[in-house]
């Protein structure tokens, strides 16, 4: 998974799918749905997942508003097509993605 700063955001999710998991390392929550990111990104369902630390990228998470962690935007060539708020299981992440 591709950890993403203000420099290759908007680079990284002008293209197909894209899932990106705002966190921070202190986040249980957070820490519990990185497994599950990894189950999804080995499952190849043509979603692309990258991660943006809050604490490293406040930036970011102040120009899509996250208010909460974790906080799941997905992208389709470069457009906000869904927000997932908190910690869903591995089902729901995938008919989130699809």
């Amino acid at each position: 998974m591709k950890h993403l700063t203000i420099d290759d955001f908007d680079s990284e999710i002008n293209s197909g799918k894209v899932l990106v998991d705002f966190w921070a390392t202190w986040c249980g929550p957070c820490r519990m749905l990185a497994p599950l990111l990894e189950q999804l990104e080995n499952e190849n369902l043509g979603v692309k997942i990258c991660k943006v630390n809050v604490d490293e990228q406040p930036d970011l998470a102040k120009r899509f508003g996250i208010m909460s962690i974790p906080t799941l935007l997905l992208f389709k060539d470069g457009k906000l097509a869904d927000k997932s708020v908190g910690l869903i299981n591995l089902d729901s992440l995938k008919e989130f993605v699809i």
